[in-house]
């Protein structure tokens, strides 16, 4: 299914299926499904609920890394878990001329830590070719941004991304035209679109 409109295209369907069709991207912008262990949460798991969706949407599966190719695409930014990260870091150093890892620092992380560390951070990776270095000024250029954590429940969409970090990594961004291959509640789109850029979500 395909629906336009403005600066925006999207298509509801298999994004491994529809984005190799889709030709050249200035840059992906992913929020992929994560590769971890979601067990455990003890009472707050139980009246929060947004764990037990993460599972069973299948965001704890990881994705496969090949949807992203640098021959498609200038740049990329992919969010991930720790526990994916050191397979997925490689793929994308043997693919692109640089990658930097970048930090969400979450104001209000949930409380439960399920015998580990707060949750009170997130990461992703902006890698590139020459000449799709990231831009901005000065300012832009810090690795982390603090925003809040969103409540789901407003968006009906378990892991919605903050405006604040969105629009950072837009505005780091070269080009025209980006992709968001597993667009969830749309928080890329509404970046891209307000940054002046045209969008593709899947």
């Amino acid at each position: 299914m395909l629906f336009r409109s403005g600066a925006a295209t999207l298509y509801l369907g298999d994004c491994y299926q529809i984005l190799p069709s889709l030709g050249w991207f200035d840059a992906l912008c992913l929020d992929p499904p994560y590769e971890f262990d979601n067990s455990g949460g003890g009472a707050f798991r139980k009246a929060r609920g947004n764990s037990d969706t993460i599972i069973a949407e299948g965001l704890t599966e990881g994705f496969e890394h090949w949807i992203v190719n640098p021959l498609m695409c200038g740049a990329v930014v992919c969010f991930h878990h720790g526990d994916q990260r050191h397979a997925l870091e490689g793929y994308l150093r043997g693919c692109f001329h640089r990658v930097v890892l970048l930090r969400w620092i979450k104001e209000n992380p949930a409380p439960h830590r399920n015998k580990n560390y707060l949750a009170d951070a997130e990461d992703w990776f902006h890698a590139w070719n020459r000449g799709w270095e990231p831009v901005g000024d000065h300012h832009d250029m810090h690795r982390q941004v603090s925003a809040p954590v969103r409540p789901a429940k407003l968006f009906d969409h378990p892991t919605v991304k903050p405006d604040a970090v969105m629009d950072k990594i837009l505005r780091n961004l070269r080009g025209e035209t980006v992709c968001d291959p597993f667009m969830g509640s749309g928080s890329t789109g509404v970046a891209a679109i307000r940054a002046g850029r045209r969008f593709t979500g899947i």
